[in-house]
């Protein structure tokens, strides 16, 4: 859409004279006792801020509500606890230390929820302190670039009191007041509050590709805050006709602008536009935005609903945790019992994806902490830790070491699936605590060793099949068993004979854990998978077992009835001669029966050096690399 701008009117100030006041004389309306609101993040109004500040000397119980500042917030320090207690519904870093202390409060809700306690009374406001553009010929003033909880806050309180300023982006939607509606204008040039993007390390970037992995063209995105998300970006710009609806904007959206990949054209719910209720960035943000009807800044209640999120198609939700258990309990507003973030968003965009049509709720996190000592998925979740996301709502659980899929799925196959992403070096006492805790079949201690090692990068690939499919392959994983035995039990007897030489159609727990459970320092096991409603199918299967005396592997796969005559067995066949060449592998051996054609054909046109020999009705396969 091409940009328009309005200009605000030049005689603002002439024209609502009698609403205009100083920072000092603005605050001097507020007294002791009351409840005092400050707006979101950069919006913060740091002019009227320092000026309350300044008057600590005459007040006494004020209480600070906020949902997150940006700003340094001088009025949280021990030396001002008697004229200001803050209440925040999200902590950041600037009041962090101060509520960790007992100083100040933690209201953890949801961020949907906020609007209503200001509506319903529950949380009267007696002052809103806000920022806001000069008004329009039309006298409506934009909030800019926090429109959040901000708007509901200045419709509720009894005294409205707003920094007005030139330099705060104009943004269109749902973002609006009149200029009635406020009680003191103040004016104000001072430099919006700028955040920067925070730096990528190699950890986030791994978990953004493997989010990416997830995301679908055509796909609606939530960003929630942090590195992940901003990683996340880089792996986005080859996709096609995203959509955003999201609380937070940042600057890595105009990476994503640039590159195409967000149009919006399939959004269900405000088609065509980028959706958020508040933003964080440089400058270049702001002046992108300003002004711009490409997007469109609307309240948390909006926003934040569950039901609207819901209603988009192929909603993704990804939200930042600070400790997930092995049941799928997630923790992401406190470590053990001491509070470090908030709820947010997490639950509101959690609960829509999941009802969105192809949707995928998801949650994220580096699988330790930043000195690498403490692993970030646990038997237990830390003494006093809350619950933000419930075992019973977790869908996806990603870290730089892969992504676990958990919803319907027992606690035995989340231990696993959670064990197989956790860091390598927590991997052996996680699984331990999780047949301690009966989570895990004891005899499965016979395997323990089989998921320790974590399988390379290198082995995921995909194909596209004629009919535009894409099939994924990647390494089997321990949580594949019930996927496994579905593909085994769906085969017809032929393909169950060509590959097993056998015509029994009942496969023991032994077997099908011995497809499952791999030594990728020796062994490599290869599934074809295509995306379902609950996570994938095994369509195929793909095996080498190595013999270290001769350094060869025998090799053997299946693929599924239904995906047969696809191409699918030489691709995957080349994708596993293209692992034993890098593994250092001299060639692959097969056992063939003489009735199995297409398996002999895909062998004899592999451009490998093939010998075989006939012994009875068994072909014996030597392809050397």
């Amino acid at each position: 859409m091409e940009k328009q701008r309005m200009t605000f009117d030049p005689r603002w100030q002439e024209k609502y004279k009698d609403l205009i006041a100083t920072p000092r004389k603005a605050i001097a309306r507020v007294r002791p006792g009351q409840r005092v609101f400050i707006g979101t993040g950069c919006g913060e109004p740091v002019e009227l801020v320092q000026a309350l500040t300044d008057r600590a000397g005459e007040l006494a119980d004020v209480e600070i509500v906020q949902l997150l500042t940006k700003g340094e917030a001088p009025y949280a320090t021990k030396k001002l606890a008697d004229s200001f207690v803050v209440n925040s519904f999200f902590i950041g870093t600037a009041i962090r230390e101060h509520i960790q202390e007992g100083l100040g409060n933690y209201t953890p809700i949801l961020l949907s929820d906020i609007p209503r306690v200001f509506s319903s009374g529950q949380l009267p406001l007696d002052v809103a302190l806000i920022q806001v553009t000069p008004p329009d010929e039309r006298g409506k003033v934009s909030l800019g670039v926090s429109v959040d909880i901000v708007k509901s806050a200045a419709e509720n309180a009894s005294l409205v009191i707003a920094q007005v300023n030139p330099n705060m982006p104009r943004t269109q939607g749902d973002s609006f007041l009149d200029v009635y509606d406020i009680d003191l204008l103040v004016p104000s040039e001072a430099a919006i509050i700028e955040r920067e993007t925070e730096e990528i390390t190699d950890v986030t970037r791994r978990i953004g590709e493997n989010i990416a992995a997830l995301v679908e063209d055509g796909s609606t995105i939530e960003f929630g805050i942090g590195r992940i998300p901003h990683a996340l970006v880089g792996f986005l710009k080859d996709k096609r006709e995203l959509g955003i609806h999201t609380e937070l904007l940042t600057d890595s959206i105009l990476e994503l602008i640039e590159s195409g990949a967000i149009t919006g054209s399939r959004k269900v719910l405000d088609r065509g536009k980028i959706v958020a209720s508040f933003a964080m960035g440089t400058r270049r943000l702001y002046d992108t935005i300003d002004d711009n009807p490409l997007f469109a800044f609307r309240p948390t209640d909006y926003v934040n609903d569950s039901y609207i999120i819901g209603k988009q198609s192929k909603m993704v939700a990804i939200n930042m945790a600070l400790e997930v258990d092995l049941t799928g309990q997630v923790c992401a507003d406190s470590i053990g019992s001491q509070f470090y973030s908030g709820i947010g968003g997490q639950v509101d965009f959690n609960r829509g994806a999941a009802r969105s049509v192809g949707g995928k709720a998801i949650i994220a996190l580096p699988s330790t902490t930043a000195d690498g000592k403490i692993s970030r998925i646990v038997g237990t979740l830390s003494p006093g830790a809350g619950v933000v996301t419930t075992r019973g709502e977790v869908h996806y659980v990603a870290t730089e070491h892969g992504v676990a899929y958990l919803h319907g799925k027992s606690v035995q196959d989340r231990a696993l699936a959670l064990i197989s992403i956790a860091h390598p070096d927590f991997r052996e006492q996680l699984f331990r605590e999780a047949i301690a805790a009966k989570y895990l079949r004891r005899e499965l201690a016979a395997v323990e060793d089989k998921i320790m090692v974590t399988p390379s990068p290198e082995m995921r690939t995909a194909m596209l099949l004629e009919d535009g499919t894409q099939v994924s392959f990647r390494p089997v994983q321990p949580t594949d068993e019930p996927l496994m035995r579905d593909l085994l039990y769906t085969l017809s007897q032929e393909t169950i004979y060509y590959r097993f030489m056998t015509h029994i159609r009942r496969f023991q727990y032994k077997q099908i854990q011995n497809f499952v459970y791999i030594d990728h320092r020796k062994d490599v096991a290869i599934v074809g998978t295509v995306p379902e409603a609950h996570g994938e199918d095994i369509v195929a299967v793909g095996r080498y077992y190595l013999d270290e005396r001769t350094n060869r592997a025998e090799v053997a796969f299946i693929v599924r009835d239904s995906w047969q005559n696809k191409h699918i067995g030489t691709f995957l066949f080349r994708h596993l001669a293209n692992i034993a060449k890098r593994a250092g592998i001299s060639g692959f051996t097969a056992e063939v029966l003489r009735d199995n054609k297409r398996m002999q054909t895909i062998f004899n046109r592999s451009n490998l050096r093939v010998r075989s020999e006939l012994h009875e009705d068994v072909y014996s396969f030597q392809m050397e690399f």
